[in-house]
Formats: structure tokens, sequence, C-alpha cells
């Protein structure tokens, strides 16, 4: 709310969601996602529990700090590379953004493998509250800039996403020290170069399941990437209006599907571990349910009352009443594949605890392929809101091929429930309800 009432949905606007859209790819792709629900998996079949964390931890933190280091000596190229519909001039102002926000990346990472610890002994707290500093390291960096110009706040926002990360790392460190976690992942660093050797299977075996699972985590963010991608041809501001309306569709996905999926996975393991899958399917079958509830309400919450809720929000300052239709329309097609995508999440946990990250890659690899195609397609007639679209059609094809990966007999023995029933009455009243809170509201905007 903030960043749209101090810079509107305008080339600064731009510059800054393409500098922090950077580390973002590849945060998604090497550390959340993909390292987490590799590395759990693995660490829960290691013998030598320490020594291997430690192994993977050095290793990544390697590769990516010499990914850091490259982003600082040729930012420009960084820039162009997410934006090349912008002109020389505008990724020349992107530059110094672009290299003071990628290194949010190294500090996101020890707190990706920080977390991943605390996850597998079922902490989830830190984790949760620790996106808040980031947050709030945003708004005050946005609070201290308020009269500044806008080339000066983007620097504020810029070193306010740093900061961030460093007290994101910060909390997690204090909490692994509250747990005594750290003894035994000191003994690791203490002990790999002599003790290497014990865990050259296990770290075989991760290596082998990670990059299946990167590729499959990385598509949606891919997606993203090309939306920017795609974007910068267009309209000043159309990167601005596609990143405020997909913060309001992470949201719910946030807030459900993901907080699901993460607390969800380490259970899931353990009973796939342990040949325990009857158990594992009842959990799939209580979540499911959860899910599906919440994501139906959110979808038509959203997608009825899209404007309003952009209105709400963010039409205020540099943000005008025509940022709010435009923006209003891209969330619209974003939530419309919201269900499908957060129902995606869960069942694709079933593959990732079977060990099936190939699978799961070749289903994000059809996603993708469909994403481009109908992005290509839809971008000339709808603009921004045709790269939304986009996305969701993507989404209900990966949906569609995870359920046959996953069982359509097992799928359908989920649905055969009252609780189904009791969903569709539920979401017809909500929608009936929303529908005339709409025209109530309308008197008043």
């Amino acid at each position: 709310m903030l960043t749209a009432s101090a810079l509107g949905a305008n080339i600064y606007s731009d510059i800054f969601f393409v500098a922090f859209k950077l580390p973002n790819l590849f945060r998604r792709i090497f550390a959340e996602g993909a390292f987490t629900q590799a590395f759990i998996p693995a660490y829960a079949h290691a013998r030598h529990k320490s020594l291997f964390s430690a192994n993977i931890f050095l290793l990544f933190l390697s590769i990516i700090l010499v990914i850091t280091m490259l982003v600082n000596i040729m930012p420009s190229l960084a820039a162009s590379a997410i934006a090349v519909g912008f002109d020389e001039k505008t990724i020349e102002l992107s530059a110094p953004y672009v290299a003071i926000n990628f290194w949010y990346l190294p500090l996101i990472f020890g707190v990706t493998f920080l977390s991943t610890m605390l996850q597998y002994k079922r902490h989830f707290a830190t984790t949760a509250f620790s996106t808040a500093l980031l947050n709030i390291s945003l708004i005050i960096a946005l609070l201290l800039s308020e009269d500044k110009s806008q080339s000066e706040i983007v620097y504020y926002l810029s070193f306010g996403v740093v900061i961030g990360g460093i007290l994101q790392l910060i909390a997690h460190i204090i909490a692994l020290y509250n747990l005594a976690l750290f003894k035994p992942l000191y003994g690791g660093f203490k002990y790999i170069k002599e003790k290497s050797h014990l865990i050259k299977e296990d770290s075989k075996k991760f290596k082998k399941q990670f990059f299946p699972a990167m590729w499959g985590n990385s598509t949606p963010q891919v997606s993203a990437f090309l939306d920017t991608f795609l974007a910068s041809f267009l309209a000043t501001g159309s990167i601005s209006y596609l990143y405020y309306a997909n913060r309001i569709f992470q949201l719910p996905l946030a807030l459900f599907a993901i907080a699901t999926s993460i607390a969800l996975f380490p259970s899931i393991a353990r009973y796939i571990k342990n040949s325990d899958e009857k158990k594992a399917r009842e959990y799939m079958r209580k979540a499911f349910w959860f899910l599906a509830a919440l994501l139906s309400a959110s979808t038509i919450g959203g997608y009825i009352l899209s404007h309003e809720i952009i209105w709400f929000l963010f039409e205020r300052g540099s943000f005008t009443a025509k940022d709010t239709l435009v923006t209003a329309q891209i969330l619209q097609m974003y939530m419309l594949g919201l269900l499908p995508l957060g129902l995606q999440k869960l069942f694709l946990l079933w593959l990732y605890a079977n060990e099936q990250q190939l699978h799961a890659a070749k289903i994000a690899t059809f996603s993708l392929l469909f994403y481009i195609a109908f992005a290509l397609i839809l971008i000339t007639p709808l603009g921004a809101s045709g790269l939304a679209l986009a996305g969701t059609i993507s989404g209900f094809i990966g949906f569609i091929m995870t359920i046959k990966a996953f069982g359509v007999k097992d799928f359908f023995d989920i649905l055969r429930n009252k609780k189904a029933i009791y969903l569709l009455i539920g979401s017809s009243i909500f929608t009936i309800i929303l529908i005339v809170l709409k025209d109530f509201i309308s008197v008043y905007i």
C-alpha cells in the first residue's frame, strides 16, 4: 500500500520491481521450494545428518555468492536480461538498484537453510514471523523516504530489502540457538573435510533429486520472469500493475495453500518413509477440504470485489483511478487460477514425499510451455491481463496433470464426501452475499 502511494505505477516503480524480482527469482529457484522439498526427505534418510547438512549448505552458498558477485560486476546485463523491453537509459537507471537488491539472495538462502532445519523439528513460527521483518524494513524505508524524489525512494527500498534479509537471518539464528540445534550443526562444519566420505552417497542422491525439484519449482518463477519480460514491451506501468495484482493474489495462496503445504510436508514425508501410506492419505484428505473451502471463498471474493479491493488498498497518492481499473482487471484473471494452483501445491507434496521430483518437473515443463503459448497469443488483445490469464490457464493444465500423477481414482475417492455438497451450497450463498455487498459498496465509491 505504501509503495503504491509513494511510487504509483510508473517507470520508477517498474525499475524497483524489476530489481527486486531478480533475486526473488533465484531465491525461489535455488532456495525456498526446491531446496526444502529435496532437502527434507534426504535429510530424513541421511545417517550423518550434521555432516550432510553442512556439506549441502557450503555447496549452495558458494554457488549463490558467485552469482551475486557476477550480478554486482555486471548489473546492467542482469537488468537487461529480465526487462528486455526497457530502453538503454532505463536499464542504466535500473543497474545500481539491481546490484543492491541482489545481496538479498545469499541472506535469504541462509534463512531458507535454517528454516528447513527448523521445519524438520516441526518449528514453523520463526519462519512465518520472519517474513514480516522484511515487510517492516520496507515500510520503515518508505516512511524515511517520504519527502525524497522517486529515484531516492527506490534506493531506500533497495537497502530496506537487504536490511530485511539480515533481520530474517538473525531471527532464525536465535531460534536455532534456543532449540539447541547449533551444536550438531557446528559439528558438521567442524568435521566436514575429514569425514566427507561418509555422506558421499547421501549427497549424490540429494543432488539427483534437487535438480528436477529445482526445475519443477522454478517454472512458476520463470512464468513470473516472463511476465516482467513481456510486460516491459507494453505501456509504462504494466510491470507495476502485474506486481500489485499479484500481491493480492499471493495473499490467500500464501496464507492457505503454501502455509498448509509447508506444515504438512514433514509429516507426509515421515509417514511415507515409515510405509504408513494410509495415514499420509488421511492427512491429504483433511488438507484438501480445508484448502478447497478457503480457496473457493477467496476466489469468489477476489473476483467479484476486485475493483473494490484495489481501490481500498492502493488508490491514494500517486496511484490513480485509472491504475485501479487496470490492476483490478488483471487481479480477476489471476483469481480464476487460485483454486487449481493452490490445490496443485497440495498434491505435489505427494510426488515430492515419494521422491518423484522428476515427474513433478515434467508436469512443470508442460505447464510452462502452455503458459508461453497462451501469453504470446493473449498479450496483443488483452495486454497485461492476457499475461495473468495465461498463467491461470497453465495453472489448470498443471493441476490436471498433477491429479493424474497422484491417481485419478484416489482423487475421486477424496471428492466422494458430503463436504462437497456443503462446499457448493456455501459457495453459492457466499457469492450472492458478495454481489449484494458489491452493489452496496459501489454506491459509496
